[in-house]
């Protein structure tokens, strides 16, 4: 049921994303493609890519996680530089710290815009963008929270059981969302001409 629920949880949010596409996609109509092409050209693809890629390898970490939860073994069983014997405490912390790099690598972005004077308050494409990439930031701290509560869990337990596992589960369908949202956005904010 935890799953199921999970699911319809995040068809919800699919729907919230698709309306901060709407408003990309209208602002985008209404203020012209010159508005658009000179604050693209302040964005800095080299680091937003790296970003990308640190936000999409955690996905990959998570999902290692997800899979030693499922095998119930919550910790490594063997030295810490074998990564076959970790275990979903030790994946789970390094997604955590991954997610925690793509935040700060927003703040730097944001820092980045607001010096070359791309403000929420001065532009439409800066309420577009801050707006969009903002609520998907929340998100990420959101399940940067979850993996909090799951690693809290797993330490607390006398025993690592399905139900710590099926929170590590419900946890990474949030965050494999979460991660593919940012995937879209990407394409569109950053890519799309």
């Amino acid at each position: 049921m935890t799953q199921v629920g999970t699911i319809v949880w995040l068809s919800s949010e699919l729907m919230f994303f698709a309306g901060m596409f709407a408003i990309y996609f209208t602002h985008r109509a209404v203020a012209g493609p010159e508005v658009w092409a000179e604050s693209t050209s302040l964005l800095n693809m080299p680091f937003v890519i790296v970003n990308t890629l640190i936000l999409v390898s955690s996905s990959v970490t998570c999902q290692y996680g997800v899979w030693a939860a499922e095998e119930l073994r919550p910790r490594r069983t063997g030295s810490l530089l074998n990564l076959r014997r970790w275990g979903m405490v030790e994946w789970y912390t390094l997604t955590f710290i991954l997610g925690s790099i793509f935040i700060a690598g927003q703040i730097v972005e944001y820092a980045e815009l607001v010096e070359h004077g791309v403000m929420i308050s001065n532009s439409s494409y800066g309420s577009v963008f801050y707006l969009t990439t903002g609520f998907h930031g929340i998100h990420v701290l959101g399940g940067l929270i979850a993996f909090l509560f799951v690693l809290g869990s797993a330490f607390v337990a006398n025993r690592f059981t399905h139900r710590e596992a099926t929170r590590a589960v419900v946890t990474s369908y949030y965050w494999h969302f979460v991660d593919v949202v940012w995937i879209a956005l990407f394409f569109v904010i950053y890519f799309l001409k």
